[in-house]
């Protein structure tokens, strides 16, 4: 396993990370399907073990995900394994729960959800602790309580870094200069890499300020894979957002399906093959620090680490780049 930094902090993550959306089972957000299948807290347990074993050291959470579940399916699978929590690079975000507050981004709603997410996992700091968006309300409104309040929990010792999430360019040219993130996080993969690709404005934007960037949904949540056919109806978990997403209609599996066997035919037909070429395509772009693909079972860490050791050449990436062409703005990543 490779390590890289987040930015010029001298923490260092593993190239294949994990997120733990995953985790956090069926859920709702405004009466919308927000989360995932149910899982079993076993298959999570041996998920870990095997992560752990081959050198993951960072895991990437949120308040969001489950309502703080699965920031304590996290902590509860290290307890079982006996591992001090402490060894590992977590992160956690903040944004898109507002529990009883007005806003998610209250200066007393983003201290109450760091202590509370600092609860679950069962540690004293977070390693990172994001934005989880760009929504800061009418006008900007709670942006610099919020900054203020994050950046006390930075002198406070709960924080180490602070990160910015966000889903459009313009979004993070806004924010970094107030926020004055360490790390970026945004959804990045073959389909669509315009955050990372070189030149893009927020790749400019990243070499400016010395910024790393973490790149959810690397496999466009399991449809690099092949893992769904095409033509036929995907059927998931109600809860599951899958379940509401364009992106899983037959004719948007149907589409995609003829450049994936074009990836097939270079890299290997296995979904493995398929893993370790999407992976290495958004790891060999610039800035970026790690890829965190999401996880139920050992099975699919297997196949997200089966990416170690087969980095892409020059041609390989281009290669990709021409064959999966960027799906249209806000389509799912």
């Amino acid at each position: 396993m490779n390590y890289r930094p987040l930015g010029s902090s001298g923490v260092r993550v593993s190239e294949i990370s994990l997120g733990c959306c995953t985790l956090g089972g069926p859920n709702w957000v405004g009466g919308k399907p927000d989360g995932w299948a149910e899982i079993d807290e076993d298959e999570v347990l041996a998920a870990v073990k095997l992560a752990v074993d081959r050198g993951v050291n960072h895991f990437d959470n949120a308040d969001q995900y489950g309502n703080g579940r699965a920031e304590r399916v996290l902590a509860r699978a290290f307890r079982r394994l006996g591992l001090d929590a402490s060894r590992f690079v977590l992160a956690s975000k903040v944004g898109h729960f507002a529990g009883t507050a007005e806003h998610a981004y209250e200066p007393a709603h983003i201290r109450h959800q760091c202590e509370q997410s600092l609860i679950n996992l069962g540690r004293e700091y977070l390693d990172v602790y994001y934005f989880h968006h760009a929504d800061f309300g009418p006008g900007d409104r709670y942006l610099h309580g919020a900054v203020e309040v994050m950046d006390r929990l930075v002198q406070e010792g709960k924080v180490r870094l602070k990160g910015q999430s966000a889903y459009s360019a313009e979004a993070f040219e806004r924010l970094v200069p107030i926020v004055r993130p360490q790390v970026l996080q945004g959804g990045a993969n073959a389909l669509r890499d315009r955050f990372v690709r070189p030149g893009s404005r927020v790749n400019r934007l990243m070499e400016a300020h010395g910024l790393s960037f973490v790149a959810f949904g690397p496999l466009a949540q399991g449809r690099l894979l092949d893992k769904f056919g095409s033509g036929a109806e995907v059927k998931f978990e109600s809860g599951d957002q899958r379940a509401a997403s364009k992106a899983f209609t037959p004719e948007a599996l149907a589409e995609l399906k003829p450049k994936l066997e074009k990836l097939k035919a270079r890299f290997g037909p296995t979904p493995e093959d398929l893993a370790a070429a999407a992976l290495n395509y958004v790891l060999a772009q610039p800035r970026v620090a790690c890829v965190i693909p999401g996880f139920r079972n050992a099975r699919q860490v297997q196949g997200s680490l089966a990416a170690c050791g087969r980095a892409l050449t020059p041609d390989d990436v281009e290669f990709i780049r021409e064959t999966m062409s960027e799906i249209p703005e806000g389509a799912a990543v």
